[in-house]
């Protein structure tokens, strides 16, 4: 039975082997042909793959379906990230990009992704259209061709994505400064496709997890706290390391370390960025955030006088704004954050670079930073944890959420309910639990905030056990 193809949030992840297949990645390859076509007769698409297993057997099979179809393809020379994709699909003046990754998920899964000619997301509506191109099998194509002869076709060149790159980092930063700045920083690329970027750009960086290791240790390339013990470790025995940066496996996502090993969350580097942006760098423009994000976002916001847009979960809510209004930030709960006058796409290194900025810039540590945005925000801390439940319990539960039933999760009482994308229940300004469910598992996704750790985790606990009847 052929396996019908649907694009997630972002992208279509799946099993390797199981239905992460050369056969399934020729369909879609076939109808991203396809839809290429249909917009431009003369169509090119930029492809690359990141660092996980048969990344580039992956990306071949996509190369040859598209010169199959006279669609000219543009090539990544070496595994690179998302940000290099879409900087390539702009600046090669393509009319798609497709990179194949899993981002942050574990390591038996792939994905595969589309970049608009804008240098963003696709689309949804686009993506749409190309899923409803993809055929039952892709008509026979021969995988074993040698890229030179395709090449010798003219519907292949090969491209240094990463030096683009780089280059345009060297361009937007005095990378001079930083490294003889005195301070001293940190890299970990938690075995993903931005692991050579700052070996490049800063030599004597300490460096940890930037070598080929497609299974990642057994921990999934995403920068959350738990995934990065080892990283607060090397900060926190070092003594001597400013700032840790952390990305994700296709190095779109941003978490950061203090000197101290301290764990800084995604919604501390939105704050982060817009406080630098607009106090410092005098740059104006809306800030757009997922529902999941901080309300201290929207404290800080309405303290600057920024407007301020909350959207749907997914970057390509973001990215949208993005391509029609002049935005300053553009940040999810998730890591994926975009800054005004750049691609309108998510980028770890950049944002990381920017903090890095700041803090030679003001003469400040992190943490001084973030005491500054406490004297106008006051602080906070944010807790999310996933719960695999039965699909029958996740199906009462929405049910419960969408009738009103829950009026209070223990001792906290609901003031207000937000339903943008899932159920927001707000306690106070500045104390909230979300529910939102997982479209494709029966996963219930739960957030919460509070004025410290502590309190996050007590309205977190609060929260399961109404949920789940404890």
């Amino acid at each position: 039975m052929t396996q019908i193809i649907k694009f997630g949030t972002d992208g279509w992840r799946a099993i390797i082997a199981r239905e992460f297949t050369t056969a399934n990645v020729a369909r879609i390859a076939q109808g991203t042909a396809a839809w290429a076509l249909k917009n431009n007769p003369e169509a090119s698409v930029v492809v690359g793959h990141d660092c996980r297993f048969g990344g580039e057997l992956f990306a071949e099979t996509v190369a040859r379906v598209l010169a199959m179809n006279k669609v000219r393809v543009i090539m990544a020379t070496t595994f690179v990230t998302a940000p290099m994709v879409s900087m390539a699909t702009r600046g090669q003046g393509a009319t798609l990009g497709v990179f194949i990754t899993a981002s942050h998920n574990p390591p038996m899964y792939n994905g595969y992704k589309l970049k608009g000619s804008y240098g963003g997301p696709l689309m949804d509506h686009q993506v749409r259209e190309v899923e409803a191109l993809i055929p039952g099998r892709c008509p026979e194509y021969d995988n074993d061709m040698p890229l030179g002869d395709i090449r010798e076709q003219g519907l292949l060149e090969f491209a240094d994505l990463e030096g683009m790159y780089c280059r345009f980092l060297e361009e937007q930063f005095d990378l001079g400064a930083l490294r003889n700045s005195g301070l001293q920083f940190a890299f970990d690329a938690m075995y993903g496709s931005g692991q050579n970027v700052m070996r490049r750009l800063f030599p004597d960086i300490a460096l940890l997890h930037c070598e080929r290791q497609p299974l990642f240790d057994g921990i999934p390339p995403e920068p959350l706290a738990r995934n990065l013990r080892s990283f607060s470790k090397l900060i926190s025995e070092s003594g001597q390391i400013d700032c840790g940066l952390a990305v994700d496996g296709d190095a779109d996502r941003t978490a950061l370390m203090d000197n101290q090993g301290n764990y800084i969350d995604s919604h501390h580097v939105i704050l982060l960025l817009i406080h630098y942006l607009h106090r410092y760098k005098k740059k104006t423009g809306r800030v757009v955030m997922g529902f999941s994000s901080s309300v201290k976002i929207n404290k800080l916001c309405q303290a600057y006088g920024i407007p301020l847009e909350t959207v749907k979960i997914g970057f390509k809510h973001i990215c949208r704004i993005m391509l029609s209004e002049e935005v300053l930030v553009g940040g999810e709960e998730s890591g994926g954050i975009a800054v005004g006058g750049q691609l309108p796409e998510r980028d770890g290194i950049l944002n990381g670079l920017l903090i890095w900025e700041a803090m030679l810039h003001t003469g400040k540590s992190l943490r001084g930073l973030i005491e500054e945005i406490y004297a106008i925000t006051g602080p906070f801390a944010f807790e999310r944890a996933d719960l695999s439940i039965s699909q029958k319990d996740k199906d009462r539960i929405v049910k419960n959420c969408r009738e009103g039933a829950y009026d209070r999760f223990g001792k906290y009482v609901v003031k207000r309910t937000e339903t943008l994308d899932g159920y927001k229940y707000y306690f106070s300004d500045s104390q909230w639990l979300m529910i939102r469910p997982s479209g494709t598992e029966p996963v219930l996704r739960t957030y919460a905030e509070g004025a410290t750790p502590r309190e996050a985790s007590q309205i977190l606990k609060a929260g399961h056990q109404t949920l789940l009847g404890q």
